[in-house]
């Protein structure tokens, strides 16, 4: 199982787990955990209302592609460890990773 922390609006945390063998985003993963995520344009890094701040973890998760950095630029409350929800995969590299929601 692939296990992670949540951080809501509210400041509760809570931990998910997934198993191994999924091939979700983490947003799609966030939704289906009935989390307040919009995700408007389905996951193409094109609105930015999935986005999250790795508070936990981000040197194990890789850094972000450029479509995604481009989308992060626009966000007024964007800071070094944004990042859109649907442009990180869930796999093994997310183990005790902790994300806060942000829009």
């Amino acid at each position: 199982m692939i296990s992670f922390k949540v951080e809501d609006r509210a400041g509760a945390v809570n931990t998910i787990e997934v198993p191994e063998e999924i091939s979700l985003s983490l947003m799609e993963v966030l939704k289906a955990s009935d989390y307040p995520v919009l995700a408007t344009c389905g996951g193409m890094a094109l609105c930015a209302t999935c986005h999250v701040e790795v508070k936990e973890g981000s040197d194990q998760i890789g850094p972000a592609n450029d479509a995604e950095l481009d989308m992060i630029d626009t966000l007024p409350h964007a800071r070094t460890n944004s990042r859109l929800a649907c442009q990180i995969r869930i796999s093994e590299k997310l183990n005790n990773a902790l994300f806060l929601l942000m829009e």
